[in-house]
């Protein structure tokens, strides 16, 4: 295995346990990036950019890929593909990871006086008030409390990608709780209910808004809603197993986990079911499709840079204030999430450390990716990091592959 890239004195066990990955873990093409202090440190990337198969947004679909119906691409063409290398600069979706960028819109538009948090959202969307949604507030869909993270009728794929559509949808469903008064992950509602938040305010999309206003500004590789000029850069995704024997450290669901998952009833089910049926994540269409829930895509360094904007200066860019970081990870929800069923902790948009997504410290904030992907700021020590990959595991969060690449970062620092 072929690993590539850069890494600075004393943070030599990432390269170990990014090598680590490959031999033990199954990993088919990754890449991590550490930055501390708004100095990167961690520059690292190997195996190949396409995973073979393909996968749908539950990690189970199909067996080909994007242009594989129809395609004329012969055996050989397609066997030279998928041993293309991960190169430099190589992205890949990263899926709920996206919610972090999300996050940081409505944040930089509470610090610029232009969003207040504390508002009713109705009073910003008019039409989300129906069926008992007047008391959510902009905060409650930050901290997964707004009480709607179903449907009762699913969206197929297109509608899914139509803001009027989802708009419309979401403010017209009842709530499955009182706003605010408990919380579950919003796994694809949470994107539709920024994204509106977001066009009330300023008139703009979402991935727009993140183009101008965070990507260009620090120069990232990191797009919701992938531009044409830039889908050549993007590898084939697939589900991926841990090697025979085990491969290393796995998470085990617990029985309630499992049920909950099986239950076409259940919240669980129904949250990760909102867009039925699973897209196809290889799908071009897909990938230029606006969804700031699930389907941004990402360099590793696109990722870590954007963390590391938010708790400090990338070169003579800062994103946050200290007031906003502050905001981002004082804890609004704790306990048992009525969707993932386990003890998660969230704060305003992002996901905090914990048993359900273990960073660094109690300080850190950010976002997994369900499969594999994660990034995350970690004021205390100045670290922000990184990792994306094409093949993705069943788990929602803690992947082992990403936890055992945050521990070796935990043993640079001397954490």
């Amino acid at each position: 295995m072929n690993v590539n890239g850069t890494v600075a004195e004393g943070f030599e066990p990432v390269g170990e346990a990014f090598l680590r990955n490959f031999e033990t873990l199954g990993d088919r093409g990754a890449a991590v990036t550490v930055y501390r202090e708004g100095r990167k440190v961690v520059d690292l990337w190997g195996g190949t950019k396409n995973a073979t198969g393909a996968a749908g947004a539950d990690g189970t679909g199909g067996t080909g890929g994007a242009g594989d119906t129809g395609s004329t691409v012969g055996t050989a063409d397609r066997a030279d593909a998928d041993a293309a290398p991960w190169e430099h600069g190589t992205a890949q979706i990263v899926r709920s990871a996206t919610k972090g960028v999300a996050a940081a819109v409505l944040l930089l538009l509470a610090q610029r006086g232009e969003l207040d948090l504390d508002a009713p959202v109705g009073h910003y969307w008019p039409e989300f008030k129906a069926r008992g949604k007047e008391r959510a507030l902009v905060r409650h869909v930050l901290a997964h409390r707004a009480g709607v993270p179903v449907l009762d009728r699913p969206l197929t794929p297109a509608e899914a990608a139509d803001p009027d559509v989802t708009a419309a949808a979401v403010a017209a469903q009842t709530p499955a709780w009182e706003p605010g008064s408990d919380h579950g992950y919003h796994a694809q509602t949470y994107g539709w209910l920024t994204a509106e938040l977001v066009r009330r305010v300023t008139g703009r999309s979402i991935g727009t808004w993140i183009a101008e206003e965070i990507a260009g500004p620090l120069g990232l590789d990191l797009w919701v809603g992938l531009p044409a000029a830039e889908a050549g850069r993007v590898g084939r995704v697939a589900q991926i197993e841990a090697p025979a024997g085990g491969g290393g450290p796995r998470l085990r669901p617990k029985r309630a986990v499992s049920e909950a998952y099986a239950d076409p009833s259940s919240l669980t089910r129904r949250a990760f079911g909102a867009i039925t049926p699973q897209p196809d994540e290889n799908d071009p269409a897909y990938r230029a499709a606006v969804l700031p829930a699930s389907n941004g895509v990402a360099t590793a360094d696109g990722l870590a840079r954007f963390y590391a904007s938010l708790i400090g200066e990338v070169d003579g860019v800062r994103l946050f204030t200290p007031e906003s970081a502050g905001l981002a990870r004082a804890e609004q929800s704790a306990g048992p999430d009525r969707v993932l069923v386990v003890h998660t902790r969230f704060g305003l948009g992002y996901m905090l450390h914990g048993s359900a997504s273990p960073l660094l410290g109690d300080g850190s904030f950010g976002h997994p990716g369900r499969g594999g992907s994660l990034g995350f700021a970690d004021p205390e020590s100045g670290i922000a990091f990184g990792y994306v990959t094409n093949g993705f595991r069943k788990s929602v969060t803690a992947d082992p592959r990403a936890q055992a690449l945050v521990r070796a970062v935990r043993a640079a620092i001397g954490g």
